[in-house]
C-alpha cells in the first residue's frame, strides 16, 4: 500500500481534459489513478508523465458498468489505501440529430456514460471517503457549458449535463456530514479531439454555421488542480472555464 501523496481518480483520463488534468495533478505531487475505456491510451498518458509516472496507476474502466466501477475503486484502495479526489470527467457527446429523430438506443448510450457513470462513481467515492481516516475528500464533476445552455440538436447530451448539476448539488449537500466537498467545473470549447469540430464550424441558434474560438486544454487542467488544492473547509461549488470569445454570454 502506497501513501506518499494525496490520491486522485480521474475518469476519462486517456485523452482530452481527463488526460491533461491527470498529468497536471501528477505534476502537482498527487498520486493518480487514470481510468478510461482504452487501456493503451491510459498507458501512453502514464508514459508522458515521465518520472511522475511512478505515482500513476492505469485502470481500464467502463463507467457505465457498475462492476467495472466497483473494481476501479477497489484497486485504488488496494494500491493507495484511501481516496482524496475524484474527478468525474468521463463523458461522450451525442450526434447532432433533431430531438424527434434521436433513437432510444443512442439516447440510452449517452445517459449510461454521462449520467449513470457519474452516479456510480459518486457512490463508490462516498463509500471510501466517509469511512477512511482522516475522513472526507473532494469530488469534482465535469458539467460542461451544456449544463447551462444547449446547442441546437443536443437533447441527450444537454439533458445529462443538466442532471450532473443536480447530482453535484445533492452530493455537495449530502457530503457535508462526511467532510466530502463536491463541486462542478463547466468547460466551454477546450481544444481537445472531442471538441475539434468547433473550430471548423458548428450550428448556431440562429441557424447559421460558424467556427468558434477555442482555448488550451491546459487552462482547464490548471483550474482542476486549483479546485483540488483547496482545504476541505473550502469549496468551489461551480466554476465556468471557457474560451473568452465563444458565443455563450449574451447573444453570442
Amino acid at each position: 500500500m502506497e501513501t506518499r501523496s494525496k490520491i486522485a481518480i480521474v475518469t476519462g483520463a486517456g485523452s482530452g481534459i481527463g488526460k491533461a488534468s491527470a498529468l497536471a495533478l501528477l505534476n502537482d505531487g498527487w498520486s493518480v489513478v487514470l481510468a478510461g475505456r482504452r487501456g493503451e491510451l491510459l498507458e501512453q498518458a502514464v508514459k508522458e508523465a515521465g518520472s511522475h509516472g511512478n505515482r500513476a496507476l492505469a485502470v481500464p474502466t467502463n463507467v457505465a458498468d457498475p462492476r467495472s466501477v466497483s473494481a476501479l475503486f477497489a484497486k485504488t484502495k488496494e494500491r493507495f489505501g484511501r481516496l482524496d479526489l475524484l474527478f468525474n470527467n468521463a463523458g461522450v457527446s451525442s450526434p447532432a440529430v433533431p430531438l424527434e429523430d434521436f433513437s432510444f438506443e443512442k439516447w440510452q448510450a449517452v445517459v449510461d456514460v454521462n449520467l449513470n457513470g457519474v452516479f456510480l462513481c459518486l457512490q463508490e467515492a462516498f463509500r471510501i471517503m466517509k469511512a477512511q481516516d482522516p475522513r472526507g475528500g473532494r469530488i469534482i464533476n465535469n458539467g460542461s457549458i451544456s449544463a447551462h445552455t444547449p446547442r441546437p440538436n443536443s437533447s441527450p447530451y444537454t439533458a445529462t449535463k443538466h442532471a450532473v448539476t443536480g447530482l453535484t448539488k445533492c452530493a455537495s449537500l449530502d457530503g457535508r456530514k462526511y467532510d466530502i466537498a463536491c463541486g462542478q467545473i463547466d468547460v466551454g470549447n477546450a481544444a481537445t479531439e472531442l471538441a475539434a469540430k468547433m473550430a471548423k464550424g458548428v450550428p448556431q441558434a440562429n441557424g447559421t454555421v460558424a467556427p468558434e474560438p477555442m482555448m488550451d486544454v491546459e487552462d482547464v487542467a490548471r483550474a482542476v488542480v486549483y479546485m483540488a488544492s483547496l482545504p476541505l473547509s473550502s469549496n468551489v461549488q461551480s466554476m465556468t472555464v471557457m474560451a473568452t470569445k465563444m458565443p455563450f454570454i449574451g447573444r453570442g
